[in-house]
């Protein structure tokens, strides 16, 4: 009796072994065809915003329209992805007044992430995004690119981003300067950019912490899609109202420490 229900528990025991590799090659397969599924959503919902982000190519003056169809991509894209999202703003945010807002990067996700502001705003990226066909001609046009090799691009980039705020314009500055991290969630060193332009020009920094993206699309050699829900987290806006190139490093350290603190209070609750 006992020989029989050793017996039945390692044939279960085996049984188990056996289905691990078949599982994990099963839900391989289901994340790989996720992703190419969201590559597709995406080509096909900017080739559908493509026409509309003409105007305000077009008519410059119309750059509100520039965030308001972000918002409808990122939106469409992450509910077709099948990916849920919750925005939560700590302050409330006046749309009608000027920020640039700072956010951690850690996947390429945060780039429709960041779609989802409440409040309209350009990116400042880097310029590799000129090279995509229609898209780069988009990304060239209504935002502020940045060859971070070059520091004749920095400088003019600085000019520019200055330029967009005397035009009534809100900013979205990645303050790593890129995905540099090798070890998210770990924020690596802010650039002084973002903090320099917000103190000439006396406009409020919003500091932003993206909290799960690099789960749900890490950096890796493969980019493969997983579960997960997209947090969107705006801090109170910290004023540079006063300051002087004098404060960079203050304000810098501001900033980092409130979207450090959050993303260690994230992981906690992992």
């Amino acid at each position: 009796m006992n020989g029989a229900v050793f017996n039945s528990v390692s044939d279960d025991v085996r049984s188990a072994e056996l289905s691990r590799p078949f599982h994990f090659t099963h839900m391989k397969m289901l994340r790989t065809i996720h992703t190419f599924y969201g590559l597709g959503v995406f080509a096909v919902l900017f080739l559908f915003f493509f026409p509309l982000l003409l105007i305000p190519i077009a008519f410059p003056t119309k750059y509100q329209l520039v965030g308001v169809f972000n918002r409808g991509w990122a939106k469409l894209l992450f509910i077709f992805c099948f990916l849920p999202y919750r925005i939560e703003c700590r302050s409330v945010l006046d749309k009608k007044k000027q920020y640039i807002f700072c956010p951690n990067h850690f996947s390429y996700l945060d780039i429709p992430t960041m779609g989802l502001n409440p409040v309209n705003a350009i990116f400042v990226g880097k310029s590799e995004m000129e090279q995509i066909p229609l898209f780069g001609f988009m990304y060239r046009r209504l935002h502020i690119t940045v060859n971070r090799s070059s520091l004749k691009s920095k400088f003019d980039t600085l000019k520019r981003s200055a330029n967009a705020l005397d035009e009534g314009k809100s900013l979205v500055i990645f303050p790593e300067g890129g995905m540099i991290t090798e070890s998210a969630p770990r924020l690596s060193r802010f650039k002084d950019g973002a903090f320099r332009v917000a103190i000439e020009k006396q406009i409020p920094i919003v500091p932003v912490t993206i909290p799960s993206n690099w789960v749900i699309l890490p950096d890796a050699e493969r980019m493969i899609l997983h579960r997960g829900t997209i947090r969107l987290i705006f801090h109170e806006p910290v004023e540079t109202n006063g300051m002087t190139l004098a404060d960079i490093d203050q304000l810098k350290d501001n900033v980092y420490t409130i979207i450090e603190k959050e993303l260690a209070a994230y992981e906690n609750r992992r």
